[in-house]
């Protein structure tokens, strides 16, 4: 099942459709197939589908009347997707319980420093949702002062962001007030895990500030070495990309704190490894990546203004979203792979909505992940998703724990594709019964491959293995999921063996 199978779905709060069916709350199962974990939803139904013979009532209750398909999902979950369950819904979240630098996590989903987690009662109400713990907005001194409109965003053919960018700075509260934000959330929440994200001018200052938040109750210092949107000179991105003052600060804030030590630094660098080297030597624990990425977005062709657009002008400032998810496990397949970097604890971030979002950073060598851009679309209940997705996962899978799994897909990538095997096809296999006769799958072929796709009278596809070199293009094109990767390799034709 697809996000596009309820793409209507404007998965609401406070749902209309709960009223008509309490029993079932289709308004959670429907965000758990938004959110990728529709097993756990089809385990957690009851035993026999009260939507079968139901009038839909919820469906007309909902804000787009009829439009949201809520009995055929409810039916698919029960006829498809429970049948082919391997193995019960587990009663208990323990194998999620893992650590960070040392330090007890009851999950390994955490907030990262943004605006999601910037007071005290948004960070309470994470906690009582059931995130890990936070890394709280950046404390700093500097004067922060905000842009109207401060967001922007790249959409799917659906309407669904893909791409957000912000030109969001710091905290905005005083260095007293964020205090005692920490240490409120310690006396309430004692077993979440608080992290405080620091940025200094100096290095008295850097000091300072990392003994401040360890003495009011934060567990973890991260350095904020990677803002884009940081105006002042020797600030955010310029200490990142500047190995030197990684060292040196990092240096510095180890002087004030005997807590662990995280460095955050910036993708807007060509390499990542030089600064956390540098990281490592000044005394920080661990690397925490990535932040923004330096972006455009969005220029408007009649006032030439790119968004947001604040009277008349805007800035480059940080993109993130689903889209840089590919990026930012790049940065993290480049750390954990670097054997200098041995022993050194990583936190991964960027572009995580879902629980398999997630699970591809902690197969690259994340022992942790934060969010903010899902939350900031969906809502501190996405956690509920995150948790019971990754833990059915590792039950399923036989893990006992989430630290198993830390690492586990490194021997499977390259830095380079020297090392792929270039001497086989594997041939794609179109399934009729799917095919709805479109013609994208031809389409993309003629254009954009190897002329290898025909449509024949009735609108299938047709495909000359005499011309495919098993790109996979069709695949990837195809709306209905359609065509599916042959089962076997056949050796390539050289084109010497065609000509012989």
């Amino acid at each position: 099942m697809k996000r596009y199978d309820m793409s209507k779905c404007a998965l609401c709060y406070e749902a209309p459709c709960d009223r008509l069916c309490p029993q079932i709350r289709p308004s959670a199962v429907l965000r758990s197939i938004w959110l990728g974990n529709e097993k756990w939803a089809a385990g957690m139904l009851p035993e026999y589908s009260m939507c079968m013979n139901c009038r839909g009532l919820c469906e007309q209750e909902c804000i787009r009347p009829g439009e949201v398909p809520i009995r055929e999902l409810m039916n698919r979950l029960y006829m498809e997707v429970r049948p082919a369950l391997e193995i019960p819904v587990p009663d208990d979240l323990e194998r999620l319980r893992t650590e960070i630098c040392g330090v007890p996590l009851e999950n390994p989903f955490l907030l990262s420093s943004s605006v999601v987690s910037s007071t005290y009662d948004m960070c309470a109400r994470a906690f009582e949702a059931g995130w890990a713990g936070a890394s709280f907005k950046t404390v700093c001194s500097f004067d922060i002062r905000e842009a109207s409109p401060r967001f922007s965003a790249i959409r799917g053919s659906n309407g669904e962001i893909i791409g957000f960018k912000n030109i969001e700075q710091l905290s905005d509260h005083s260095v007293a007030e964020n205090m005692e934000i920490f240490r409120k959330l310690k006396e309430k929440y004692p077993s979440k895990v608080i992290i405080a994200s620091i940025m200094g001018q100096t290095d008295e200052e850097w000091t300072e500030l990392a003994g401040l938040c360890e003495s009011n109750g934060a567990d973890i210092v991260e350095l904020n070495f990677s803002c884009p949107n940081m105006v002042y000179e020797g600030a955010g991105t310029s200490i990142g990309q500047v190995p030197e003052l990684v060292e040196r600060y990092t240096a510095a804030t180890r002087k004030g704190c005997s807590i662990p030590v995280l460095a955050k630094l910036t993708p807007n660098v060509a390499s990542m490894v030089p600064a956390a080297l540098a990281a490592k030597r000044g005394g920080a624990d661990g690397i925490s990546a990535i932040n923004t990425i330096f972006s455009v977005v969005g220029v408007n062709p009649y006032t030439y203004v790119s968004s947001p657009a604040v009277h008349g002008m805007s800035a480059v400032g940080g993109y993130s979203g689903n889209a840089v998810k590919p990026i930012a496990l790049r940065f993290i397949f480049e750390l954990a792979k670097e054997p200098e970097l041995a022993g050194m604890y990583l936190s991964g971030m960027g572009g995580i909505e879902t629980w398999q979002d997630a699970l591809e950073f902690l197969l690259l060598g994340a022992g942790s992940v934060q969010v903010t851009t899902a939350v900031m679309q969906y809502g501190y209940r996405i956690i509920d998703d995150l948790k019971t997705g990754l833990n059915y996962y590792l039950a399923e899978t036989g893990c006992r724990n989430v630290s198993e799994i830390r690492g586990g897909a490194l021997d499977f990538i390259s830095e380079t594709t020297d090392v792929i095997e270039r001497d086989t096809i594997l041939f794609p296999v179109f399934h009729p019964d799917r095919c709805i006769g479109c013609g994208r799958c031809m389409i993309s072929c003629t254009d954009g491959g190897h002329q290898a796709i025909t449509l024949q009278e009735d609108r299938k596809p047709k495909l000359n293995g005499s011309k495919c070199v098993g790109c996979h293009l069709c695949l990837l094109v195809c709306p209905q999921g359609a065509i599916t990767p042959s089962r076997k390799r056949v050796p390539v034709r050289r084109k010497e063996e065609k000509s012989s």
